[in-house]
Formats: structure tokens, C-alpha cells, sequence
């Protein structure tokens, strides 16, 4: 691959939808920072600048035991819902379940809030969602309805708890950057989503996901992100901006389905693999030397898990080539991404 192939990938990957939308948190999180200046509820960490924003879930020390609640919420794109209804019902559940499983935790029970046009358009969500439910054993325990909504829309929260969490602020430069991901998938036409989990059978879908909190109550891992509607480089930027790192990714060692050529990521289908949002898809910083251990137990359980780069302490992502060929995707240290540091910055500029 040459380097005007990866800098026209890096110009595609900044265009996508996913990138777009993760981009929008910013908006959120400087309102909030302002408008909260005492704190905000969902973080893992605090630091002496305030609270830190942007892990996958709110962590709430348990005061009933040692570890964390934790507390998350997705909500699914009206379009998406308005197509395949059953089908966003499952993935509403099954986000969720991926965002515990992400800060080292295991789920507890989920709620929702669905609006529709009448109770016949919210029958395949719930269906979905039901179904979702039931393969994970993960209960809903209730939620808001109506049906008298000018279209289908759908929010679902989580509550679960982790003995040892896993956060995005963890990374540490010198690190190797994992990726790992259930490749055994089909795409969900015409959307760039990966499903490897409805017609899984429940235990594997199950012991899959707890794989997450036995790494990090063995110690092998502290820093994790589940691959979201960004994509796998897209949640790197989300993991790197959150830990005041960067990294060098290199593409061509990113896990693929068969048929896919990492090594040719500006080819349609695989650029389409490079923004996917696949049903079990992790990043995870990981010392070297804990890295076979933790390359071993996924690929024990047939999910593909790769080393695909290194963490650095400059706050820049790179990507990189077979070749040698270099871009850069992002300058953290010039451009917020998810806008994770807002509070800090909020406090500089009121002091």
C-alpha cells in the first residue's frame, strides 16, 4: 500500500457516518461541562483538573461490596429502527451488554424506552429486544412505552457491576494496542454492521462476553473500548484521546473476515470493514508482556485477537502500511475527537 493510499483512506475514514457521530459527543460534553462545573456522574476516573469523560459506562463505587455499578444507555439511529425493527431491538440489548463487558464488568439488567407509531410497529422491537434477553440471561426489568409517537424510536440502559474495572483512561505508552473480534459474522444489508451473535448459540454468546472480566480480575489488561459505530480505527481515537496517548496502527494487521484485504483498506469492502460496527469487537492496551496470555484465551474461544499496534506517548494516531507508508488520522494534541477532556479544559479557561 502506498502513502496516497493510506491518506485517501484517512480522508474517507474522517468523512464516514461513524466518525460524524462520535464526533458529536463533543457538543454534548461541552454543554455539560459548563453547565455542570461541580462534576459529572459517568466517569471511571477523576484527575486534579475534574472529572473525566468518555468511557463506555459510568462506574459508581458499589457500597454494598468492593467494585463498581455500572450504568450505560445506547440509543439506536431512527433509521435503523424504522428498517430492521427486530433487529434493533436485539442490538439495543446487545450494545449494552458490550459496553459492561468493555469496563471489565458483568451485566446485572437492562431497561428501556420505546416510542412508536401505534403498538403493531413497537411488536418486532420488542420481539428483538426479548430475544436478545434471552440468549445473553440478561433480564429487562422495565422501561417506558409509547405508542403514539410520530415513529419507532428506542433507548435501552444497563445496569452491571465489575470486581476490577477497565477503563479508556488507562493506555499507557509502550503498550501493544489488541484488537479482538468474532470474525464467525455476517453483514446486516445495507448497513455496516458485523452480526456474529443471533444465531450464536446463548452459552458461547455468554462465556464470550465474561471473557472481558476475567482479563481484568487476572490483572492482564486495564485499558479496553468496545468497537462501536466508529469502527475499530475510529474507537481507537476514542481510547487514545481518553488516555492522553497516541499510537502507530498498523492496517494490514487488523483482523478480517475472510474475502477482505486489510492490505488494500482504500478497496470498498475493506473500507467498509475499517468503519464496522461487528457485535463482539474490542480494543484493549495491553503490556508485552501479558500479550500472548491474552491473544491466547480469546483465540481459545475462536475470536480472532491480533496486535495490530503500538501505544506511543506522543498524542498523534498514525496509520501504517506493509511497506513502510505513514498518515496521519489524527492530531489529538490539536483536535478533540470526542471532546473526553472538556472538563479540564473548562476549568483552565475559568481560572
Amino acid at each position: 500500500m502506498s502513502a496516497f493510499d493510506l491518506n485517501e483512506l484517512v480522508v474517507a475514514l474522517r468523512a464516514s457516518r461513524g466518525f460524524e457521530h462520535k464526533r458529536d459527543i463533543a457538543d454534548a460534553v461541552g454543554v455539560l461541562a459548563r453547565a455542570l462545573p461541580g462534576g459529572l456522574a459517568d466517569t471511571t476516573l477523576s484527575s486534579e483538573d475534574g472529572v473525566l469523560l468518555g468511557d463506555d459506562c459510568a462506574a459508581i463505587p458499589d457500597a454494598q461490596g468492593d467494585g463498581h455499578l455500572l450504568l450505560a444507555i445506547e440509543g439506536l439511529v431512527d433509521d435503523f429502527v424504522a428498517r430492521m425493527p427486530w433487529f434493533a431491538g436485539y442490538s439495543a440489548i446487545m450494545v449494552n451488554l458490550s459496553d459492561i463487558a468493555a469496563m471489565g464488568g458483568r451485566p446485572i439488567a437492562v431497561v428501556d424506552a420505546l416510542w412508536s407509531d401505534g403498538a403493531g410497529q413497537a411488536e418486532p422491537i420488542l420481539q428483538g429486544m426479548a430475544a436478545a434477553s434471552a440468549a445473553y440471561g440478561v433480564p429487562i426489568v422495565g422501561g417506558h412505552s409509547n405508542h403514539r409517537a410520530a415513529r419507532g424510536q428506542l433507548a435501552v440502559a444497563v445496569l452491571g457491576r465489575a470486581k476490577r474495572l477497565l477503563s479508556s483512561f488507562a493506555a499507557r505508552p509502550g503498550e501493544q494496542l489488541l484488537m479482538a473480534v468474532d470474525l464467525r459474522g455476517r453483514w446486516e444489508e445495507p448497513y455496516p454492521f458485523w452480526n456474529a451473535s443471533t444465531t450464536t448459540p446463548a452459552e458461547r454468546l455468554r462465556a464470550d462476553l465474561a471473557l472481558l472480566p476475567e482479563l481484568a480480575e487476572a490483572g492482564l489488561c486495564r485499558a479496553a473500548k468496545d468497537i462501536s459505530m466508529a469502527g475499530c480505527l475510529g474507537t481507537a481515537l476514542m481510547l487514545l484521546e481518553c488516555s492522553r496517548v497516541g499510537a502507530v496502527i498498523d492496517v494490514d494487521r487488523i483482523p478480517c473476515p475472510s474475502g477482505f484485504a486489510p492490505g488494500d483498506a482504500c478497496h470498498a469492502h475493506a473500507l467498509r470493514w475499517l468503519t464496522a460496527f461487528p457485535s463482539y469487537g474490542y480494543l484493549l492496551s495491553v503490556a508485552p508482556s501479558n500479550v500472548t496470555e491474552t491473544r491466547k484465551r480469546f483465540q481459545g474461544r475462536g475470536i480472532a485477537c491480533e496486535a495490530i499496534g503500538e501505544i506511543t506517548a506522543q498524542p498523534q494516531c498514525w496509520l501504517r502500511d506493509a511497506g513502510g507508508g505513514k498518515a496521519l488520522l489524527w492530531d489529538l494534541a490539536a483536535h478533540d475527537f470526542i471532546g473526553a477532556r472538556a472538563r479540564e479544559t473548562f476549568k483552565r479557561e475559568a481560572a
